[in-house]
């Protein structure tokens, strides 16, 4: 009998049955794609779709953010077998413990993007217009989506660039369609190609919820300094601060600003609404907050590892120590985490539960810290202002100056910044740093990995599953080493 590559099965099934509830369209295939999108009306419900479905349990509405902090040893856990705990023991291989809901998950809603604009060419071709925005969304969340499947399977782009990363998926793929893994380096070239063909599309005025050109630009950034080009990552990052579109919080306003939806620094944030794609008990801010504040199930209840908290206590009037409060380790470790949650009183985002909350994808805060670290080798000068920015958070703390500024301090301030974000790991892994987990703080066994760690590590990288690998033979040659 003859295998149906999984992969494909999981962008059909998604791409054509989900479709129907999530974007109220028809859904795009071989034999309807003819009716499926006919305006940029209906282009536009697509995109709904795609915001949407962007939140999910394994992407942004959770996992892909738990990755970046339990992996990055900025969060640790106290017990195990809650839930996710997989992420921090490292407990991966292809049959069990591969979070396969990355891979199909992603794919799916790169199936969704491909639809769309393929429709999209087909419409233009037959002289129709208005599209411009829908296109350039759909190519800037191709561009994402690629960029966080290859940070997940693949090496970092210095590491070997020539090495397998995943498969650019660039058109609507047929049902026998087996497609291989790319090297990293055309992983990066196709998301760097999608991003600049998608920049002149889209709106320079800020548009909640959605991409714009600034998205676009801060995407660029962020792919940028991955790939340790610091030009093109300070010219981008500059050119979002200079325009003023987004503005920092001031000291007084940063902890409320995780109240309030679609702030002044929020340059891409994903809504998420009561009785739409409200994960509830199972969302990022519960799985963030103290065990038994507002939890009715066990749940994943990671912390704030020791190694994070040292960082913050380097200024006890640091004003990212509004959204800490006390763990189930004890009254004074300050380790729950309650950006997702609106507050320690769980006040959410001003809408009808706190688990409804918006994912905060990127801040304008990341923009100022690309900024140091791209302008550090060439102007530490320029690169110390723009660290003070955030690092003014701190008020006890000096400012860098150009003669003071480092690389770790830049790196401390990410830590300390984006804590919860899923920025931890990648930062590590890409700048080659060694992680160090906090195990002791919950008398934690862990024997998946050691207590250290640092890229060479080849759980550092997911496996593809043995499920997609029996569906696409040809997986099996491309599977990350160690597995």
């Amino acid at each position: 009998m003859k295998k149906v590559n999984i992969f494909l099965i999981g962008l059909l099934t998604l791409g054509f049955s989900s479709c129907k509830d999530f974007l109220d369209v028809t859904p795009s295939n071989s034999g309807d794609a003819l009716t499926a999108i006919k305006t940029p009306a209906d282009a536009q419900v697509m995109i709904n779709g795609l915001m949407r479905s962007m939140t999910s349990s394994d992407y942004y509405g959770r996992n892909f953010m738990l990755y970046g902090d339990a992996k990055g040893g900025d969060f640790t856990i106290f017990s195990r077998g809650r839930g996710q705990d997989g992420l921090y023991m490292f407990d991966h291989a292809a049959n069990t413990g591969s979070y396969a809901g990355f891979w199909s998950s992603l794919y799916a809603n790169i199936l969704q993007a491909n639809n769309l604009l393929e429709n999209i060419a087909r419409l233009e071709a037959a002289g129709s217009t208005g599209f411009n925005s829908a296109k350039g969304q759909a190519l800037t969340s191709r561009a994402l989506m690629h960029f966080d499947l290859v940070r997940l399977y693949g090496k970092s782009y210095d590491d070997d660039k020539a090495s397998f990363g995943v498969p650019n998926v660039t058109t609507v793929l047929s049902s026998s369609a087996q497609p291989l893994r790319a090297t990293v380096e055309q992983n990066y070239t196709q998301i760097i190609d999608d991003l600049k063909a998608a920049a002149p599309l889209l709106s320079k005025t800020k548009t909640n919820g959605y991409i714009n050109y600034y998205t676009n630009l801060a995407l660029q950034a962020r792919v940028y300094l991955y790939m340790k080009d610091h030009v093109n990552a300070l010219k981008a990052a500059e050119e979002i601060i200079n325009n003023n579109i987004y503005t920092l919080y001031s000291n007084a306003n940063w902890v409320d600003s995780w109240k309030a939806q679609f702030g002044t620094e929020s340059i891409f944030e994903l809504g998420v609404f009561s009785a739409e794609n409200d994960l509830t008990t199972g969302s990022l801010g519960f799985y963030h907050r103290r065990k038994g504040h507002g939890a009715t199930t066990v749940l994943g209840w990671f912390m704030a590892s020791d190694y994070f908290l040292n960082r913050l206590k380097a200024d006890p009037s640091d004003v990212r120590w509004g959204v800490m409060s006390f763990d189930e380790s004890g009254a004074s470790h300050m380790g729950a985490l309650y950006k997702y949650s609106g507050s320690t009183s769980l006040a959410g985002d001003g809408k009808a539960t706190n688990t409804a909350v918006n994912i905060k994808v990127i801040r304008l805060s990341e923009i100022y810290l690309i900024a140091a670290e791209a302008a550090l080798a060439t102007d530490p000068g320029k690169a110390a202002t723009y660290l003070n920015a955030i690092r003014k958070r701190a008020p006890l703390l000096a400012p860098a100056t150009a003669g003071t500024i480092t690389l770790n301090m830049i790196l401390d301030e990410r830590s300390k910044e984006l804590i919860g974000e899923g920025h931890r790991f990648f930062d590590m892994i890409r700048l080659n740093k060694t992680i160090i987990f906090n195990d002791e703080l919950g008398g934690i066994a862990v024997p998946t990995r050691d207590k250290s760690i640092n890229r060479t590590f080849y759980k550092t990288r997911l496996p593809i599953s043995q499920g997609e690998i029996n569906a696409n033979p040809g997986l099996k040659a491309q599977q990350n080493q160690g597995y």
